[in-house]
């Protein structure tokens, strides 16, 4: 797999919730602090959105995808000199998310302001790889990204509108696309000046010497091998890395190496001296040393933390997280 891929598939992203609703002209929606990531698309209409402790409001327009990856508080609006009122208010009112609401939605097509996306839990001791390099908001407005996100929004739209048999699955797996296709779009646009993993990866040279990292994790790299890997002296890729990813290579692939072996404690039956060995340490001692170093505890304290990932929503739970996703209002008729 590639970087990118790597790190998503260990992080086992899990769609809470995904799904849709509309926004009435009448109403400003306030969401509370959240879990993991939100990614949704602006599928028909306008709005704004306002994060907590972000300056700017953004305006949103039809085609728009928009990362939440910091869990902040946020309000959706279509007027900003509306009072946000909490969404579980709404959720009280019986007028709000039944099955008259979504004939309403069907009927007024041209009038709607529609959203649809999805929530993503991540596991939780491995998700700051991932989310330390977003920003607060990842928007995706460019017409060239909306046209590369056009394919699954126009899916879900059709899913949302006229629901099938196991609709509610290819729903998932469409919100899902629609993370990968908005970190990609992302990356691509903002890996200029940008220092992280993640923006290191639109360097070819710097991609490569990352992703021999990922490909043989108990490989016993040098510096010297990397550079010669991606064809550069071995100050200069020094350097480069340091800038592009904001840790040394070997920084770096030890980082990794952890995060493997995180996984592989909480996930496999393997003794820590097997990981240890897997992953180029000589000892169990100077892997242990590594891990503590690295993820703040000892391999075997580690083992006996809770999952770091929410249980599955109970079924009351669900019928509330659906109506989260239901929302909409009488005043946009």
């Amino acid at each position: 797999m590639d970087p990118l891929s790597d790190v998503l598939s260990l992080l086992k992203p899990r769609s809470y919730i995904s799904g849709g609703f509309e926004l009435g002209g009448e109403v400003a929606i306030q969401f509370p602090q959240h879990e993991g990531i939100k990614c949704y698309a602006m599928l028909s209409g306008q709005c704004w959105l306002s994060v907590e402790s972000v300056h700017d409001p953004v305006l949103l327009t039809a085609g728009d995808c928009f990362l939440l990856p910091r869990g902040l508080p946020f309000c959706l609006t279509a007027d900003l000199s509306l009072p946000p009122v909490d969404f579980r208010t709404l959720l009280a009112e019986p007028k709000l998310g039944g099955a008259d609401a979504n004939n309403e939605v069907q009927r007024n097509e041209d009038q709607r302001r529609y959203i649809a996306g999805g929530h993503f839990l991540l596991a939780g001791s491995h998700a700051e790889t991932l989310l330390q390099s977003l920003p607060p908001i990842v928007h995706i407005q460019k017409e060239s990204d909306k046209a590369a996100m056009r394919w699954s929004l126009k899916l879900m739209k059709e899913e949302l509108n006229d629901p099938q048999p196991g609709g509610s699955l290819i729903t998932q797996q469409l919100a899902y696309m629609m993370l990968i296709q908005a970190l990609r779009l992302h990356l691509a646009d903002s890996a200029k000046g940008s220092v992280g993993w993640l923006f290191a990866l639109a360097d070819k040279q710097m991609s490569a010497a990352i992703t021999a990292m990922h490909d043989g994790p108990g490989h016993a790299w040098t510096l010297q091998e990397l550079a010669e890997r991606v064809g550069m002296s071995r100050s200069v890729f020094a350097l480069k890395f340091k800038e592009a990813v904001g840790a040394t290579p070997m920084e770096y692939l030890t980082r990794w190496r952890m995060l493997l072996a995180g996984d592989r404690l909480n996930n496999s039956a393997d003794s820590i001296s097997a990981i240890a060995s897997s992953l180029g340490y000589e000892s169990e001692s100077a892997f242990g040393k590594a891990f503590r170093r690295v993820m703040g505890c000892s391999p075997r304290q580690y083992t006996r933390r809770p999952n770091p990932t929410s249980p599955p929503p109970s079924g009351r739970e669900r019928l509330q997280l659906h109506s989260q996703l239901t929302v909409s209002s009488s005043s946009s008729a």
